[in-house]
């Protein structure tokens, strides 16, 4: 009896988990990219000289 109630309770945990994730709303939509232009590639190339010559003062 009591193997029976483990069955059943089982079964039904595994039908309204089942229930519920469905129940989800669905996945959003894929964000909006960020054009990487002139203004952010100047800056990054800005931060790697800063940073060459930083390392080239500590060697010194």
């Amino acid at each position: 009896m009591k193997t029976t109630y483990q069955i059943l309770f089982t079964f039904l945990v595994i039908i309204i988990t089942t229930v519920v994730v469905q129940a989800q709303p669905g996945m959003p939509s894929a964000p909006s990219q960020a054009p990487i232009d002139g203004g952010l590639g100047l800056l990054a190339v800005a931060g790697g000289a800063y940073a060459w010559k930083k390392l080239k003062e500590r060697k010194e």
